[in-house]
Formats: structure tokens, sequence, C-alpha cells
């Protein structure tokens, strides 16, 4: 097993190493060619973007980028993995291409990095200890009272619950979602705020844990939360945004999109969302 990992094609980077090795980012397809490979990030999180078992890299995000690049005659793939709020500094500081974590489409992240059109939708959950003893099953809850929810540095869920004006006393951050199991079955948190696919995969790993059953969306500013994820280019990638949305508009009309999709358990109704808003209006929101 140390041999297999020696020779994984992933670079797991550090915040302390990442600054170090930035080479200069591509900004045209072209240029991706000519060095022969396309560096691209994940941030370790089931079903989105992840490493398994074997160094290779699974998820919505990876699956499709493998078509898409394909697609763009790029074959080799060098994938980086960061924790989630590592991707958009490290693609701004160029240390990689593009980032396969179905990350969603915001306006602050607009502001900072160029995004794909929409390649996913999903909502929101809440991972629970097994019984759900703090009987927690909104957000809005943790603004009315007592208790603690926990999130992820650098997660939209975050702001969510600032809209919702929970109080900052009442949040628990945390590095990764790897660490959502622990706050949540030892009472650090009554609950940790994620997205319903990232709740339910979390469940499956532990039985101390549950998904909030019911569970209601979030309403923020009137509407109810729903998220959608693209791949994001650094500011000065804008023709390979372009080339890669062409080809992403391509396969999302194909099965082999869907089937994608619904392996990383993306409802109909997800994949049907996502073709219900563009980049160009979710950056203006």
């Amino acid at each position: 097993m140390k041999n297999r990992l020696r020779t994984l094609r992933f670079s797991i980077l550090a915040l302390c190493t990442l600054g170090l090795s930035g080479a200069a980012g591509a900004v045209t397809l072209q240029q991706i060619k000519d060095r022969g490979a396309v560096r691209i990030a994940i941030a370790n999180e089931i079903p989105y973007g992840y490493a398994n078992l074997d160094g290779e890299a699974q998820g919505a995000g990876p699956d499709v980028a493998k078509q898409v690049m394909q697609k763009l005659g790029i074959a080799k793939i060098e994938w980086s993995v960061t924790s989630f709020s590592a991707l958009i500094p490290g693609l701004k500081a160029q240390r990689y291409d593009l980032v396969a974590a179905e990350m969603a489409i915001l306006p602050q992240r607009c502001r900072q990095v160029l995004f794909s059109e929409p390649n996913s939708s999903y909502g929101e959950g809440l991972l629970v200890a097994k019984g759900n003893p703090d009987d927690r099953h909104s957000f809005e809850q943790f603004a009315k009272g007592g208790g603690k929810v926990a999130v992820m540095a650098g997660a939209d869920q975050l702001d969510m619950l600032r809209a919702l004006n929970v109080p900052q006393s009442n949040i628990v951050t945390i590095a990764s979602n790897a660490d959502a199991i622990s706050a949540v079955s030892t009472g650090r948190a009554s609950a940790y705020a994620a997205t319903s696919l990232t709740v339910n995969q979390l469940a499956k790993k532990s039985p101390r844990v549950e998904a909030a059953a019911p569970f209601t969306d979030p309403v923020i500013h009137g509407q109810p939360a729903r998220s959608w994820g693209g791949f994001a280019f650094a500011e000065n990638s804008g023709a390979l945004q372009k080339a890669f949305n062409a080809e992403l508009a391509k396969f999302k009309r194909t099965q082999a999109w869907r089937d994608i999709m619904a392996r990383y358990g993306f409802s109909d109704t997800d994949m049907k969302a996502s073709f219900n808003q563009g980049t160009k209006q979710l950056c203006a929101k």
C-alpha cells in the first residue's frame, strides 16, 4: 500500500507548500496542449470530487471533467487535492488550471474567479447524532435558540447561516467534511450544515450519525436555498473557460452525463434544476 501511495498521481497540497510551487497557469487551451497536461484541483468531498483508495479522482466534477477534457483533446490530467478553502486562493495563484469540486456559483466567488455554466444543482441538509437528540430539522433553529451548528471553512453554508442571523457564537468552523462525524457525535455541535448529498454520504460512514429527517430547506431572501455547482477557472483563463463551456453544454445533453450524475446521488430533480440557472444570472444575484 505504501508503494502504491508513493506512485499516486495526486499531489496532496498543504497551504504551506502551495505558495512555493505555483507555475504560471494556462490562459488558453493551446497552452495546455503544449504543456501536455491539464492541472485540476479537488477538495476531497464525496460525491463532488475526491480521491478513492486507489488514488483515482472520482466524483461528479472529476468524472465530467475527464469527459470534457477528452473532447478538448487533452488526455493527461494532473490532479491536486487540497482543502476547500484553499481552492480559490490556489486558482488565483495559478497553481492549477481549473477546479472540479462542484463549487457553488456565488457572486462573491464570481468576483475572484471565472465559472463554467452549471454542471449540477443540489439542496441542503443537516447531519445530526443518531436519534437527533437535539431535535434539529432546519438551519433557522440555530438562530432562534441555543445549540451549535458546525460548518466547513469556506463553505457557502456559512453565508446562509449568517443570512439567517445565526449568531457567530452558535457556529463551529471545522476544516473538512472528515471532521463532521466527530463534531456531531461527540456533542461539539448539534448538527453539521452541508449539502444534502454530502450529509447523506457522511451518514453512511458511521452508525453514530444520521441525516436529519424531516428537514426544511433554508429560505434565504424569500427563496428556498438551492445551489448550482460549476467548474472554476482563473480570471486570465477566459479562453479555456469558453472552450470548456462549449463541450460541457454538449456533454450535458447525453445519457453519459445523466449516468454520471445519477451514480453520485443526484436526483432527476437535481439534474433538471441544473439547466434552470445560468452563470450570468448566478453571478449577478
